[in-house]
């Protein structure tokens, strides 16, 4: 595992990483550990699920599509 150094970081993100670590029962340093592998995941599964979005819609491009707004008018009409 690698280690990380962060320099001049702002006084006030520091005191609120202190306070979420003490909510969430970890260390600062636990809980820096926590929050930059969260975000990392997140990008990997945004990633993920945009691929999944284009295969969706290629599936679906011959497909005609109408308007949600639309169905909810006739919805609402009926």
């Amino acid at each position: 595992m690698g280690n990380l150094t962060i320099r001049n970081l702002d006084d006030d993100v520091i005191k609120a990483l202190k306070t979420q670590a003490k909510t969430n029962q970890r260390s600062l340093e636990a809980e820096i550990r926590y929050v930059l592998t969260q975000r990392a995941d997140r990008r990997s599964r945004l990633a993920d699920f945009r691929e999944r979005i284009r295969q969706i819609a290629d599936m679906t491009s011959g497909a005609v599509q109408t308007d949600s707004v639309e169905l909810l008018r006739e919805d609402r009409n009926r």
